[in-house]
């Protein structure tokens, strides 16, 4: 890994004011972000990622790359999950593993959202499709979680027609929003888009800071529960995105030249749901523990890829 990447991601304002939030609640500070104010933060990064992905998405022209871009990013989508599940059953419960498995082959927005800040301070670019790649990468895996699920596990295990949850997968607030950001994007004209520039740009990066704030605070306020349940879920909240990115961000040169778009699709591998997967995983497998598997994505795997995983991928990229 390089270091000077990893020094620099550590004295990032955005990952410090992450860093602050758990300290402020391992100090029992009562430091809090309203619940309110931390939802519109939120979708405002979602917006601001969507339509400016949309905007770069008006320039670009549709070609091979893309295309196949499109194909891995779903293909990975739909591997992880499987993979990940037959790992997990030998030590987990079905449910368990089942809602484990959508979660890391599911991808996380704000992940996302604090990569492409990582890019623009290295100066690297991206395509816009990205935004829609990761969009459509949400839904696969839950929908493979709970056909596992309901393959290897009693028939109750898992409740809810699977139409409904691939329907639910697609309209949930954070797809949406960044769906229709990125259609808006790239339906707007340059002079258009300009007038918004200052909210969809030039504070993007304070309002990134303070939603980073929200989650170590929420971080820090599960971290202690989550170790309770054992070495395993521990190391495979580490080990697992660390296989999944490393593989992609090597792999992907075959099909993509963009170090940006090599980069951002290692890191939507990496990453795990906390947001998508437990609002899908409440209604078709209610019996699937969200104290296992929601610190597991953001009190462990989300601070890893934020402090190691985006340098470590960006060197694996650069060796390949």
């Amino acid at each position: 890994m390089n270091l000077d990447l990893l020094i620099s991601n550590l004295t990032n304002p955005a990952f410090l004011f992450f860093v602050l939030g758990v300290v402020a609640v391992k100090l029992k500070s009562d430091l809090e972000i309203p619940e309110s104010s931390g939802k519109f933060i939120s979708l405002y990064l979602l917006f601001s990622i969507g339509f400016k992905g949309g905007q770069e998405l008006s320039h670009s022209t549709f070609n091979l790359e893309i295309l196949w871009s499109v194909i891995l990013g779903l293909g990975v989508a739909c591997l992880i999950p499987i993979y990940t599940f037959f790992i997990l059953k030998r030590k987990l419960s079905i449910e368990d593993s089942g809602a484990i498995a959508s979660t890391y082959g599911s991808v996380s927005a704000v992940t996302f959202v604090t990569a492409v800040a990582f890019l623009e301070i290295q100066k690297i670019d991206f395509g816009g499709h990205l935004v829609a790649i990761m969009a459509l990468m949400e839904a696969p895996a839950i929908v493979f979680g709970v056909v596992l699920i309901r393959i290897y596990g009693p028939k109750e295990a898992s409740k809810g027609k699977l139409s409904h949850i691939i329907r639910h997968s697609f309209t949930n607030g954070s797809v949406m929003l960044i769906l229709g950001s990125l259609v808006i994007g790239l339906l707007a004209n340059e002079q258009q888009a300009e007038g918004i520039r200052p909210f969809t740009t030039d504070i993007y990066k304070g309002f990134l800071a303070i939603f980073l704030l929200d989650m170590g605070i929420t971080s820090g306020r599960k971290i202690d529960d989550f170790l309770k349940n054992g070495w395993f879920t521990s190391v495979f909240a580490i080990v697992i995105p660390v296989i999944n990115g490393c593989t992609v961000a090597a792999l992907s040169g075959l099909v993509m030249s963009s170090t940006g778009d090599r980069f951002l699709l290692a890191v939507l591998a990496a990453s795990a749901s906390y947001i998508a997967v437990p609002a899908a995983m409440k209604i078709a497998v209610p019996k699937a523990n969200p104290g296992i598997f929601l610190p597991m994505a953001l009190a462990v795997t989300f601070p890893f890829n934020i402090i190691f995983g985006l340098p470590l991928y960006l060197s694996v990229i650069h060796l390949f």
